[in-house]
């Protein structure tokens, strides 16, 4: 089974310090003919400006959640920030590989900030991934693509960034 891998070096963080992703990353990946570009920006509690920031420049957030660990303060202020900008939110639910992972928590969690999944009638896209292993990464690259075409996203690159 061929699973995706984001190029993003994931042991990027074990130089910086404690092992904490302390810059915004840009990457691209082309899939279906169509590219998409990330902005990812650190999940600490220490980056709150870098989050907002990163959700005053973005079409479309996607919401990394760990299924082992659930909604956690920087979730909400990530959710926050997404709402403010009126943008759509896509939750990634990660780790989904982990014995103690529990996916139901995390869908539960975030009803409570207005995050209802499809699956329970809502209309918040939630995607189970593990990052680790490439699991559900080209569902979620999908779900990102169909949420770009029904808002009707498009780059303009003549535009100054």
């Amino acid at each position: 089974k061929a699973h995706t891998r984001f190029p993003r070096n994931t042991k990027v963080t074990l130089g910086e310090a404690g092992g904490i992703t302390q810059h915004i990353g840009a990457y691209q990946l082309e899939i279906h003919d169509k590219k998409i570009t990330f902005l990812d920006t650190p999940g600490h509690a220490a980056f709150t400006a870098m989050r907002a920031r990163g959700a005053q420049i973005t079409d479309i957030t996607i919401l990394v959640v760990a299924a082992d660990d659930g909604v956690m303060p920087q979730t909400i202020e990530a959710i926050n920030h997404a709402k403010a900008a009126g943008m759509p939110i896509i939750v990634a639910v990660n780790k989904i590989d982990k014995p103690q992972a529990n996916p139901d928590r995390v869908m539960q969690e975030l009803t409570e900030y207005e995050l209802v999944p499809e699956a329970w009638g809502g209309d918040t896209i939630f995607a189970p991934i593990s990052a680790k292993f490439g699991e559900g990464l080209e569902n979620l690259l999908d779900m990102i693509l169909l949420v770009s075409e029904v808002e009707e996203l498009k780059a303009n690159p003549d535009r100054r960034a």
